[in-house]
Parts: structure tokens; sequence; C-alpha cells
């Protein structure tokens, strides 16, 4: 080892330090930093207006360097072998005892180190960034990591037509120019002149192409290779440079063949690892925080499914309202990940629909995007602005759009600052790609995958009762109607029904079933008017949103996308066991009957699955298509129906079950809570699952609003007090898994009156437990059953 550090590493350090010496005794150096630092700061503070974007982030920075390291790189290596060359001293550099790769390697150490000392001087921008507001550092160390490796490629670049000219100048022109072409290969501009298996070849050899996705806080080791190779070759070269200059006579000449043929094998075996390596696509982190780019497997295999090009086009508005304006390249970056993750199968661009009428006139007419009205103040002025926030998906003739109100969450942290981000924007995404995709298998005949008569219901009111643009629906939509009719071939039909007319029973039955009620065109409308519509294939009922835009198109796509939910083999199915309905409350008589209780359920399941209600007593097996059991509040089960649920465990399915130890009871004049009979204790017991016959206390919890008096004086007042209230766990952090879907994308949830489960995890030792939510280290378990809070004003329930 010490032989080897003595030939070989010595003396490269020796020619560094040598050149680092020489480059800081002269100001030009330090000129070549400061220009540098200088340009940095100019892009990101003037260029892209970091201020007025209102994202705290260093991504500017970033998508910059590639272009301002070219500069850089040229301009450290210009000097390195054209002023040996012009000032004579190469001759003697290479008579020496040490081997020309050495220098090469000395003179390389020497420029990467000066380019980590400029990349260092960006550090405080970042910094700066984390004290204003909070920083995601995962984008910004990916972004300092390739860097410093597409930097060294361009060194490598600059010097080796170092190596070729005597002339500083010459070598500073030439190295800009072969490192500009690598960036703009790449680029949209130059892709977008060829066609789709070209533009990904030449984004593969691109240098800035190769840095978007780093610039995202994705760590692709592909790409770094490619940097690591293209400066391998590139040193290659420049050692077959120097030597070639002293072979040009013919005694030279064998053993220049044998250099030119080894170094050419060796270039082309780091070519053929990029191509190696290139289809190992999982070779790639994700250091963003909460990994926000890493996509779940149901996502890529729905990417995998696609048979046709599937079109995602984001309509984003430049000027748009502040808190939006940094949840657009989040969303951006998270829709070129769907693009590439299909392997060409999805394609994203992004557009600003009010740069473009054409565009914005084809997304108001054809997709029913429309820009949505924000009202934006700052110090000077107080305006509105319409902005477009949506995302189109578009697969084959069919589409699905979503806007900002599909795809953000508000969230209130003080009465005057709210809290916007995006809602679960791969779930959102990958849903809706679900659906296109179902919706283009169904066949433009929406009839087609129909086993059963559907019977539609329209709930309108006469004309006398609607408004203008409602009579107008109407009339459209009977219209529509009779045509799906004469369509149907029999398996469709429909009934118009005025709820008011007659003893008014349709009323009460509609809103009993549906919970359809009056509605009103203004404040000052006294007598309020219906417009519901339903369809029902006699085991599931469906209510139909009424279209924003009421036109002839709006109305048949609901009407199309309705159908669809009906149609089997597109969707998994879901059953819905619930327990008998009751037909009144007993606690409240005058009170609505709770027929609708588990309506609600069963119709949000229905918007991506489908679904139909199982009611107890149900001692028979679902179906064969039934994939998902929901066992929703059983109560008091037989044998028989236990029995059957093992069954349909047995057989394949996956079975829910959402039960408790208690029974809460909420009215006017009751609170509390009763022991709870499933009838499923014994054999949840027997697979390892027992629910304790406890509540789960917790000093970490929501609070409980109790109305109490107040006297003050000879006068009473009533106030709302908001009491610790350990029975509601408050649930955040490291308590809930990040690692599952359903509970990775929650801040917070609160368990109101939850018992304990306890799982034998020995019971078999096939059985995999794992653990969604947990309860903090202040919880323990009470079997007391009075859970009313205290009333006093100056008392608290712990």
């Amino acid at each position: 080892m010490a032989e080897f550090l003595r030939r070989h590493i010595h003396p490269v350090l020796a020619i560094a330090g040598k050149e680092m010496l020489l480059f800081f005794a002269s100001p030009i150096g330090y000129l070549f930093l400061l220009s540098f630092l200088a340009s940095t700061l100019f892009v990101f503070f003037w260029v892209e207006a970091f201020f007025v974007r209102n994202i705290a982030d260093a991504r500017p920075l970033f998508e910059w360097l590639p272009i301002l390291l070219i500069f850089l790189a040229s301009a450290l290596t210009m000097r390195m072998w054209s002023e040996e060359k012009r000032a004579g001293t190469l001759e003697f550099v290479m008579t020496l005892p040490v081997d020309a790769w050495h220098f090469v390697l000395g003179k390389f150490a020497a420029c990467k180190t000066l380019l980590v000392i400029a990349l260092l001087m960006t550090l405080p921008l970042p910094i700066t960034v984390s004290m204003i507001s909070d920083l995601d550092w995962g984008p910004v160390i990916s972004g300092y990591v390739a860097a410093v490796l597409l930097g060294c490629a361009y060194i490598t670049i600059g010097l080796f037509f170092s190596a070729r000219t005597d002339n500083q100048i010459v070598a500073l022109i030439l190295s800009v120019f072969v490192c500009g072409i690598f960036y703009v290969v790449g680029s949209p501009f130059f892709t977008s002149l060829f066609e789709h298996q070209v533009a990904d070849w030449l984004r593969s050899i691109g240098t800035g192409s190769r840095f978007e996705s780093i610039t995202r806080g994705l760590l692709d080791v592909r790409d770094l290779l490619y940097y690591l190779t293209l400066g391998g070759v590139f040193l290659l070269l420049n050692v077959h440079a120097l030597k070639n200059s002293f072979w040009a006579d013919s005694r030279g000449t064998g053993q220049k063949r044998r250099a030119q043929i080894a170094g050419l094998l060796l270039g082309l075996n780091i070519i053929a690892i990029n191509f190696w390596v290139g289809s190992f696509s999982s070779l790639r982190w994700d250091l963003t925080e909460g990994d926000q780019y890493s996509l779940s497997d149901g996502t890529r295999s729905w990417l995998n499914r696609l048979r046709e090009p599937l079109l995602i086009r984001g309509y984003f508005s430049a000027r748009t309202h502040p808190l939006l304006a940094p949840l657009v390249p989040q969303l951006s970056d998270l829709l070129e990940e769907y693009s590439l993750a299909s392997n060409g199968r999805a394609r994203f661009e992004q557009v600003d629909p009010a740069r473009d009428p054409e565009l914005e006139n084809e997304a108001n007419t054809r997709y029913g995007i429309r820009a949505t009205p924000f009202q934006v103040s700052d110090r000077y002025q107080s305006s509105v602005v319409n902005s477009y926030f949506n995302v189109l998906l578009e697969y084959g003739d069919e589409h699905v759009t979503l806007g900002f109100r599909d795809l953000i969450e508000i969230k209130a942290r003080s009465e005057s600052q709210i809290d916007v981000r995006l809602r679960n924007p791969e779930f959102d995404l990958t849903r809706a790609i679900k659906e296109v995709v179902q919706n283009y298998r169904g066949g433009d005949d929406v009839f087609t995958n129909l086993d059963q008569k559907i019977e539609f219901n329209a709930y309108v009111s006469a004309d006398s009762r609607l408004p203008e643009a409602l009579r107008q629906a109407k009339t459209e939509l009977v219209s529509l109607l009779e045509e799906f009719r004469q369509n149907a071939a029999g398996r469709f039909d429909f009934a118009l029904v005025d709820p008011e007319s007659g003893d008014g029973s349709v009323a009460v039955q509609i809103q009993e079933e549906y919970g359809f009620s009056p509605m009103k065109a203004n404040l000052a409308d006294s007598q309020g008017f219906y417009f519901h519509l339903a369809m029902s294939d006699g085991n599931t009922s469906l209510q139909l949103p009424i279209p924003k835009l009421l036109s002839i198109e709006a109305l048949r796509t609901a009407l199309e996308d309705g159908l669809r939910r009906f149609t089997t083999g597109l969707r998994q199915a879901v059953a819905v066991q619930i327990p008998e309905l009751l037909t009144e409350n007993p606690y409240q008589p005058d009170a609505p009957p709770l027929n609708n209780e588990y309506n609600v359920l069963t119709q949000l399941l229905g918007n991506d699955f489908e679904t139909e209600q199982i009611r107890q007593p149900s001692p028979a097996v679902p179906p064969a298509h039934v994939g998902v059991l929901m066992a929703v509040d059983p109560k008091s089960m037989t044998s028989s129906e236990v029995f059957a649920l093992d069954q349909f465990l047995m057989r394949g399915g996956t079975l829910i079950v959402a039960t408790g130890a208690f029974d809460v009871l909420l009215g006017p004049q009751i609170f509390a809570a009763t022991p709870k009979i499933s009838g499923l204790d014994g054999w949840l017991e027997h697979h390892g699952v027992s629910i304790d016959k406890t509540f789960l206390m917790d000093m970490q919890n929501a609070r409980f609003p109790v109305p109490v008096r107040r006297q003050v004086g000879p006068f009473t007042f009533q106030e709302i007090k908001m009491l610790d209230y350990p029975f509601f766990p408050d649930l955040r952090g490291d308590q809930l898994n990040r690692e599952i879907a359903p509970t990775s994308a929650l801040d917070q949830l609160t368990m109101p009156w939850a018992s304990p489960i306890d799982v034998d995890a020995d019971v078999n030792s096939q059985r995999r437990v794992t653990t969604l939510l947990k309860s903090s280290a202040n919880a323990w378990r009470t079997a007391s059953t009075a859970i009313s809070p205290p009333a006093g004003p100056n008392t608290t329930f712990l």
C-alpha cells in the first residue's frame, strides 16, 4: 500500500497542489469564482424572481447549474494544458518519470477542488431559504451531489480541448461549444423536433435533461453513472491526446496502435455500462421529505396496464393565488414521475391557457375546464385573478379532469392563517387514471356490459317551481333519457316523478332512502324545488350529482358515468354488510327515520368500486364476484352468519370488520355507553384478535364541547367550554403508520370512544400483523362506561 501511494497517489496530489497554487496566485482565479457566484445570485433573485415565486426552495439554483457550470468548467480548464503548450514546458513535463495519466488526474483533481469551492460559495442560498421557511433538504443534497459529478464531466471535456490547442481562448470556446451541445440535445426545444423514440434517446444523452429529476430530489444511479462515464471517456481521450503528440514518428506506431485499441476497448466498456444499468429503473432514491415522488406499486400497476397513449396535461396559470403557487411545481414534478414510470405509455405536458387563446377555448368547450376566480391582495392593490389549476387525463376518447377542489385541502392554523396543501395527489391521480381506463374499456356502447335492467328516476318539480336554467335542463334530460331507452334494448327505463304531487308521500320516501330535500335558488325562496337524479338495479341505488354545466353533453357524461358503475368486470366488487336498518329513531321519535344511515359509505365506495349492500341477517356466503366484504357494525350475528364470513375468508376474499366493544347512545336526553354484542368475539379470538372490553383513554386527546352555565351577579349565561376528553385519542406523527396508504397521507386522526385491540401473533406463525394506529405513551384503559363529560364550570374530566 505504501508503495502504491508513493508511486501513484503522491504524484497526483503534488500536481494538484501545484495547479491550485498557480490558480490562486493570480487575481484571475478569484475573478472566476466571484463571477460564478455573482451569476448564481443574479439568476436566483432576478431571473427567477425568488421573492415573487413565493416558494421556499432552492430549485432555481439547480435548474441553472447545468448551464452555469459549462462556463465555470471551461474557464477553469482553458489554461491547464494550453499554457503548458504555449510556454513549451509540455515536452519537459512528458519526459519526467511520471505517467501521463498522473498529470491528467492531477490537473483534474485541482479543477474538481476549485469546482467544489465554487459550489460551497452558493451554500448560503439554501441556508437563507431554510431560515425564511421550512426547506426540504432532500432536493438540495441531491442537487449538490449531482452538480459535482456534472461539473466533473464538464471539466474532463475542457481538459481534453485544452490539450488539443495552445490557445486558451480557443480551448475555452471549444469546451463551451461541446458542453453546450451535450446540454442542448436533451432540451425540450431540440427534442420536440423529433419523434418520441428519438426524443427519448436524445434526452438520455443530454446533461441538462439528466439533471431534471435530480432537481426534484430524485437521485438516480443511472444519471450519476452517466456523468461518471462521460467524464471517464474524456479522461481517456485526454491521456491519448497527450501521448499522441509524442508518437509522431514511425518508431512509435506499434505502441500507438496498441494504446489506441486498449483505449477504444476501455471506452466502449465504459459506455456499455450505461446501457446495462439503464434497464434498472429501481436504482433511484427519493430524498424528498415524505418520499413524495415514490410511486406506489398500485400506481405502477395501473400505468403498466395502459394499452393506449395516456395524455396527462396540467393547466396551470403563471399568475395565480400565492397559496396555490407553491403547489404547482410539486404537482408538475409528480406528474412528470408518472410519465417516467409509464415507460413511454403516458406523456405529460404543462400549459398556461391564459397565454394561448386556442388552447383555452379547447379546455373550456371540450373538457369543461374553466378558470377559477381568486382574490389576490398585496401592499399596493387588491384584484381578482382568473387562474387555472387543473389536470386532464385523456385515454383514447375518454377523459377525466381534476380541479383544485379535487386536489388540495385547506386547513385553518389560526383565525388569520390557513394552510393550503395537496390533499393526497397520488391517490387522486391514480384514481382518475383508473376511472378513465375503465371508461375506455367499457366500450362506446355503455349498455354492452350491463347484465341487469337499470331504473332511472328523476325527482323533479313542476316547471313552474324550477329556475329557468333547470327548466331547460329538464327538457334536455328528458330527450336524452328517451334516447338512452331506445338504445338500451330493454335494459334501461326511466320515470319522471314530481315529489310534491299527490299526498307528498314520494317526498318522504326519497328523504328516507336518499336524503333528498328541497333545494332553494336563493335565500328569499320560501318554497324550494326538487331536482334530484337517481338510478338503481334493484339491489344498489346510486345518486347522480347535477353537472356544473347544465348542457346536454354534461348530462350525457353524468348518465354514462353512472351507468358504468353498474357494469360488471371493470371494477372490483365490494359488498357492504350492514345491520338491519331501523325504521325510526328510538331516542328521537319525531326525527326522520335512520334508513339511510349507511348509504353515505356505500355511495362513496361506489365512486371506485362495484358496490352492493347485504343486510343482516345474512347467513349466505357473498357471491363469487365479490372480492371485498365489509362487515360494518355487526350486531348479534348468528353462528350461520359467522360461518358465512369464515367461508368467504377461506376462499381468499378480503374481509374488513368495523366493530368495537361498546355502543354509544347519543340523544337530547341520553349520553351513555352500553356493551356491544357483535357475535364475532369467539371467531376473532380464534384468529388471534380480541377487542378489549374497555375504553382507550389518552392524555393526548381532542377536546369535547360542553355547555356550562356561568353566574354573573343576577344574570346567568350559558357558554360552551372545551374540556379535555380522554375518550377521544388524538393520533399524530409516528402514531400513524407512514408505510400504509390509508394512513400515510393523514396528518392527524381522532378516534372517538375506541377500544384497544390485542393481537396474538403466535397463534399462527404465518400471520403478519401490521399496526395502522397506536396511542401515545400516556394512554391507559378504563372499564367505566361513564362517558358523559362533567358539566361544571370549573371541572375537568381528567
